[in-house]
């Protein structure tokens, strides 16, 4: 009796913030969320990153997103973040004095490209992060990942005979 090929895939991915660059702010953070759609295509991370105004309140202090890689190996995304702007001096002044800054009510929001073109933004930062990726049976389902090299991995390939 032959035996059955797969009838799943696995896909696993790490990553970290490897580096921020906000060079007129200290002491911020990040939090972020996954925006995916019908079976879990494209996956995008959404990031936000926050930190204290002169008065203590946590502000935003960038919006970014990048879509998740499927191919396998380590990636590097340099993302550019932005925020939301006032529309007027007498809005940014009274949202400056309140400690309330214009910002999204849902974070996904920068992953999705409805009403995205009527808001107000400036850039603002960059966030840096590294993906690790691992599959198995994709290729064996039918998704090209990319060539195989002469050890049967899927992934980018190495120039032969390249002193590193």
């Amino acid at each position: 009796m032959a035996a059955a090929g797969p009838s799943v895939f696995l896909l696993m991915v790490n990553g970290q913030v490897e580096s921020a660059q906000f060079p007129e702010y200290d002491d911020l953070y990040c939090k972020y969320c996954f925006v995916y759609g019908q079976d879990w295509a494209p996956t995008a991370i959404v990031l936000s990153v926050y930190g204290p105004d002169v008065f203590g309140n946590d502000v935003v202090r960038g919006y970014g997103m990048v879509h998740v890689p499927f191919s396998p190996g380590r990636h590097k995304s340099t993302i550019p973040m932005f925020v939301p702007e006032s529309t007027s001096k007498l809005q940014k002044f009274t949202s400056w004095f309140m400690g309330r800054r214009p910002e999204y009510t849902d974070p996904k929001v920068v992953a999705q490209g409805e009403g995205r073109e009527v808001t107000r933004v400036r850039s603002q930062g960059f966030v840096t992060l590294l993906f690790n990726v691992v599959t198995k049976d994709m290729r064996k389902l039918g998704y090209d990942m990319g060539p195989v090299d002469s050890q049967g991995v899927s992934g980018p390939t190495l120039p032969q005979n390249v002193l590193w």
